[in-house]
């Protein structure tokens, strides 16, 4: 103890000191107080004027100095070609260890915080990582109703699984205080990512905390351009590329990779893998001198290992007996076989003296003793001021018994020595726990077409591993909207959904929101078979896979890739090849074995496997090249030489499942269902989207009621989709859309046009189905009319011609022009345009728009009009005109061959019918309609 004229010999305060002391509230602190006897969380602490009533106030607090608060200091690192800035000593001052990394003007910040008390031990160590980007990082807000950043979006998860993954295996054995890893994008550029800027700022802030991590990580990110491997590329750079792989690792090994690729070659992958780990070596040595100058001392003394004597007991108890249970191939019976064993062990041990349920004993303390000892237990700060966090208060060391063993280190010992076992069996015998060898794949069948109302489903089956993957097509209003940082909407087409119930695994659990690895798996299937996938203008459709795992023992996320392929078959997506996954699994032969640490390589492993080897390494593609690739690794990393072995290997175990899918019964049937639905893409002239359109979404809505199409999709490039249930609503839509972006040209005649309303000014003909003009009075009649209602009503047909089309598209019509008065010199009653060419008649029938060419010598019928008893001159002025938008008529049943001319009896002559202006194409049927 330091020497204090304020602190007496047994480190009280004095009473000249504690009257030193300000006045000041107490605030309620995270740590409890136990004053005299111990009190429950929510008493309300002491007040100061009590405390300093009691009878010894302890402040041994002040004996010793605070630590002092860590100095800025930044470095530059290399990393490609730029420089990342590294700083820490700036914020996050209280936290373990707290850096800021730079790329660009991308900002990550990341901290690390220990709990001060270990949890219960457990065979999980107790990492809690949190990343997130603030939308005010790019200078904007959420899209969404609330302005603040809530749940964690599916993108923010997977970077979490990112930074999670190649950190735990860094963590040694016997550390349980939790520890929550915070990281936030406080600045984004648009340029560089922050997720591989991400994963280093996490490892160099646990390399700077107390955490005893073993080794110190970074991670990049890997592209390629062409023939060119670019580490950190920006996102153009990303664009053009071929690769999408972000690697994790120390200086001398890799922890972890992630990526997705277009068909890569093995060794064109492991070309890659080696640029990534040169560069995370890099780093990594950079970093070490910022480590030794601003890193604190590890808490190498926090970690606690059961005692070695226990594995001897274990084994002793249990050896035998578990070879035997580690042999039996089912899963579940083998699961129930090894609790039964733990639970013989326990008893065993018990019986025996050696394991209580609770490991300590604790002897009876008087009130007196607590009295006595509580001037050592009590902490005070300096300051008036008592803020969270400011005053730790320590527990009272009890007079505790220990005995040998708790049920919690028996646990854990039988888990680490069944492990061994298994592992043991593998490197000794060669074979595994199921029977097969190394290489060897389980038994593999499938079913399609299970769901008759599904539009594409499969049963796959490997093993005791089943996916049921179900295909759903859609419109794009089913297409999926990211919310990102960049603030532009972008709309995936394509996306597949994991989800792993409890039963799965015979077990009972909470069934909730997607999991963080649900959310893994899922984007690990998606992008595996998203290569593979038509494009958009060959197959408009929005494709939405669902994985379901019925079973699981290994590779679930692999079965979903098998699956999910087959089952977009079923669903008619012409894939451009079939993919399968498998897992990889990795024994080390170590000294432990009798062996020189040389790998043992495990195809499609079981979750045994999985649980107690040393490797996780998922491989998608088909026979020539991969997909999408992640691996996980438990020990302190593998070297390229032992990646080349796995992917060699995987790529032998896909073309042996790929030959398996193709036996599948009964197999895809590779034709669009009669549940799904169709849709139409049109290509029209952009300047008509509008049309379509109308004003507000009325015209494009009335189009959907009056056809009973699902929807209709404009794009502004003129694309139009239109999605449907049945046919005929389809072409019913078509027609109407085809004619309101028909190209009027002046000088036409329409025969047989029906009035759609009557205004003071003139009528709105309808000239094709949902097309309509103005024609007005003063164009109604070649005498005056007063009031257009007094010679026509709503449902008259008459025959008109176009005179003018305003900048607006508007059409102008007239009746007048055509009447036997408008050409008292033309004798023969010839049309002619004012070239001298025979006009185009237009005839518009039961909903059908039909064209009709009329010959140089033909007469023209004369049309009766009922005139007016009013004779004064005709008005010769039109008055303003408005936006007319009216209610289309639906077309009729009868369909217009764009390839034959039809002839029909309209005035007793021949009529062809015309072909929309512009670019038509379909899917799934024909629709041969006007």
């Amino acid at each position: 103890m330091q020497a204090n004229p304020s602190v007496n010999s047994r480190g009280s305060c004095s009473p000249q000191f504690l009257q030193k002391l300000p006045p000041s509230p107490w605030r309620r602190s995270s740590s409890s107080l136990r004053f005299g006897s111990s009190s429950s969380s929510s008493a309300k602490p002491p007040s100061l004027s009590l405390l300093l009533s009691s009878r010894r106030f302890s402040c041994t607090a002040l004996s010793q100095p605070p630590p002092p608060l860590p100095q800025p200091f930044s470095v530059k690192i290399p990393c490609g070609d730029r420089h990342i800035l590294v700083e820490t000593g700036h914020i996050g001052r209280q936290a373990s260890a707290a850096v800021m990394v730079t790329d660009g003007e991308t900002i990550v910040y990341t901290s690390v915080c220990m709990a001060d008390t270990p949890t219960e031990p457990s065979d999980f160590f107790p990492l809690n990582v949190n990343y997130q980007e603030r939308f005010s990082a790019a200078g904007r807000t959420s899209g969404g109703f609330f302005k603040r950043e809530g749940k964690t979006k599916d993108h923010e998860v997977l970077i979490c699984r990112l930074i999670d993954r190649p950190l735990r295996p860094t963590m040694p054995k016997g550390f349980y205080h939790e520890t929550q890893i915070l990281s936030w994008v406080l600045s984004y550029d648009g340029l560089h990512s922050p997720d591989s800027l991400a994963v280093t700022a996490a490892g160099i802030a646990v390399a700077l905390s107390e955490l005893p991590n073993s080794k110190l990580i970074a991670g990049v990110r890997i592209g390629l351009v062409g023939d060119k491997f670019i580490v950190n590329p920006t996102t153009k750079e990303m664009e053009e590329s071929e690769l999408d792989l972000l690697l994790a690792g120390t200086d001398s090994a890799i922890l972890m990779i992630e990526g997705y690729s277009n068909f890569l070659p093995e060794e064109k992958l492991l070309e890659a893998v080696r640029v990534g780990q040169d560069a995370v070596q890099v780093i990594c040595n950079e970093v070490e001198a910022l480590v030794k100058k601003c890193g604190k001392p590890k808490m190498f003394d926090a970690i606690k290992l059961p005692p070695p004597e226990l594995y001897k007991l274990v084994e002793e108890i249990a050896g035998e007996e578990l070879v035997q249970v580690l042999q039996i191939k089912s899963k579940i019976p083998r699961r129930k076989a090894l609790s039964s064993l733990e639970e013989k062990v326990l008893t065993m041990l018990t019986e025996k003296g050696y394991v209580s349920p609770d490991a300590t004993v604790e002897v009876n303390e008087t009130i007196a003793d607590m009295l006595e000892e509580e001037d050592e237990d009590e902490e005070v700060v300096v300051e008036g001021e008592v803020d969270e966090g400011d005053v730790h208060i320590k527990p009272t060391p009890r007079r505790t018994t220990r005995l040998l063993f708790s049920e919690t280190d028996v646990k854990l010992v039988f888990k680490e020595v069944s492990s061994n076992y298994l592992r043991r069996c593998i490197v000794e015998n060669g074979r595994r726990s199921d029977g097969r060898t190394l290489e060897e794949i389980r038994p593999i069948n499938s079913r399609c077409g299970l769901l008759p109302r599904a539009h594409g489903s499969t049963l796959f089956t490997r093993g005791e591993t089943q996916s049921l993957a179900v295909v759903t097509l859609g419109d794009r209003q089913m297409a999926q909207r990211i919310d990102n940082l960049v603030g532009v909407d972008e709309f995936k087409r394509f996306y597949l959904q994991y989800s792993f119930p409890p039963s799965s695994v015979g077990e009972v659990g909470r069934i909730g929101a997607p999991s963080r690895r649900e959310i893994g798996h899922g984007m690990l299937a998606e992008r595996a078979l998203e290569r593979v996938l038509p494009s958009e203008g060959d197959f408009p459709y929005t494709i939405r896979v669902e994985s379901t795992i019925t079973e699981s023992n290994g590779s679930s996320s692999m079965a979903s890739v098998c699956g999910g392929c087959l089952a977009l078959q079923d669903a008619g997506v012409s894939i451009k090849c079939s993919i399968a996954g498998i897992a990889m699994g990795m024994v080390l032969d170590t000294k432990e074995f009798g062996g020189d640490g040389s790998p043992i390589i495990l195809s499609d492993i079981t979750g045994s496997e999985d649980a107690s080897g040393d490797m996780d390494f998922k491989v998608a593609g088909n026979e020539d090249g991969v997909t999408a690739f992640q691996m996980d690794i438990k020990v302190g990393g593998i070297t390229l030489p032992i990646m080349r072995k796995a992917l060699l290997q995987a790529k032998d175990g896909r073309k042996h499942i790929l030959a398996e899918m193709l036996k599948c019964s009964p197999p895809p049937s590779r034709r669009l269902s009669q549940y799904a639905p169709l849709i139409h893409v049109m290509k029209v002239k952009p300047e008509k989207i509008n049309l379509i359109i109308g004003p507000g979404g009325k015209k494009v809505k009335s189009i959907i009621e009056v056809t009973g199409v699902e929807a209709i999709d404009t794009q502004d490039d003129g694309i139009v989709k239109i999605t449907a249930k049945d046919l005929s609503s389809l072409e019913k839509s078509k027609a109407i859309i085809s004619n309101l972006t028909m190209v009027p040209t002046v000088g036409d005649i329409y025969r047989d046009c029906e009035i759609k309303s009557i205004t003071t000014y003139g009528v709105f003909v309808e000239i094709a189905p949902g097309r309509e003009g103005l024609c007005h009075i003063s164009e109604l009649s070649s005498d005056w009319l007063a009031k257009a209602e007094d010679a026509f009503k709503v449902g008259d047909r008459i025959d008109v011609k176009l005179i003018e089309v305003n900048e607006k598209g508007q059409l102008r019509l007239s009746r007048r022009a055509l009447l036997p008065e408008t050409n008292p010199d033309n004798s023969s009653s010839e049309e002619t345009s004012d070239e001298g060419s025979p006009k185009k008649v237009v005839t518009i029938a039961r909903g059908n728009m039909e064209e009709k060419t009329e010959q140089a010598k033909a007469k023209v019928g004369t049309t009766k009009a009922r005139s007016s008893n009013k004779s004064s001159s005709s008005e010769n002025t039109l008055l303003p005109q408005k936006k007319f938008i009216r209610k289309p008529v639906a077309p009729g049943k009868g369909r217009l061959d764009t390839n034959k001319e039809k002839v029909r009896k309209s005035g007793g002559k021949p009529v062809s019918s015309i072909a929309g202006k512009d670019d038509i194409s379909i899917v799934n049927k024909e629709a041969n309609i006007g």
